[in-house]
């Protein structure tokens, strides 16, 4: 077996300490370990050890869903949504990838078809409106439709699309429901709609979303997974659909995720 290490760049000045660390107890166990410095090292790897908080486990999470390889995060970030270990679990999480005493938990993601490219989201999708230069603009004009039929006109600051794992980030701060992890849906989310009725949408993972523009003069920034990949002016649609890969979780029989949710959002209100 062959563990990988990826540290947040934030934490890399002290990643040495932790490295040495990890690289003796795995080696006692007769368990490889290498230093992974972004997704072209992931290949061959078994299982990834992420230092960070969800920004570095998005970051890498894509990579690994392509070459199927399982991660284990521990959380030295902010939030820590996606990481099931905490600091003072380290010594655990060790031990559980050298006796293999863990279950895994898969996470789904979305496939966003947009202008020929295709891109993947553990968390979600985000249409905006741009805020800035000269393409600034009060709102953006977007229709929906699910299957097909059309859900609703939205003018608003954008809409996102998030899978479960994604509904406790930004689609929760927006007014978006939380959706526990087993779920097989998805939900759509305005940003500070301009209406009273446009409400976030939880829609089964079989459907197919497609995002239209209303009106095409609006620069618009799409944002997957907290990075900004495309700032467009013209696009006839976007579609957004479950996607076949999935991202896998080393967890333990200990994590619930209801506990998770209080306890990480009563640090988040503080």
């Amino acid at each position: 077996m062959i563990v990988g290490v990826y540290f947040n760049v934030r934490f890399k000045a002290d990643y040495v300490r932790y490295l040495e660390k990890i690289e003796d107890v795995l080696k006692s166990n007769k368990i490889e370990c290498l230093l992974v410095n972004g997704p072209s090292d992931i290949g061959g790897i078994d299982i990834l050890m992420v230092l960070g908080g969800d920004g570095t486990i998005l970051s890498i999470a894509d990579a690994c869903a392509e070459k199927h390889v399982k991660i284990i995060g521990i959380n030295y970030g902010h939030m820590g949504f996606l990481a099931d270990f905490e600091p003072a679990q380290f010594d655990y999480a060790l031990k559980l990838i050298c006796q293999g005493n863990y279950v895994t938990e898969k996470r789904s993601m979305i496939e966003i078809l947009l202008c020929g490219k295709t891109y993947y989201a553990l968390n979600d999708l985000v249409i905006q409106r741009c805020t800035s230069g000269s393409g600034f603009s009060n709102t953006v004009n977007l229709r929906a439709e699910i299957d097909g039929s059309t859900v609703d006109n939205y003018s608003s600051d954008g809409l996102i699309i998030s899978t479960p794992t994604g509904s406790t980030a930004y689609s929760l701060a927006a007014g978006g429901s939380v959706l526990t992890p087993d779920l097989n849906a998805l939900i759509m989310t305005p940003i500070c709609a301009h209406s009273l009725h446009s409400r976030p949408i939880v829609f089964s993972d079989k459907s197919i979303l497609r995002i239209y523009r209303i009106d095409g003069k609006n620069v618009l920034n799409i944002v997957v997974d907290g990075k900004a990949v495309e700032t467009v002016t013209q696009f006839t649609s976007i579609t957004v659909r479950k996607s076949e890969r999935y991202v896998e979780f080393i967890t333990s029989t200990k994590n619930n995720f209801f506990d998770k949710l209080l306890i990480k959002l009563n640090i988040w209100s503080k």
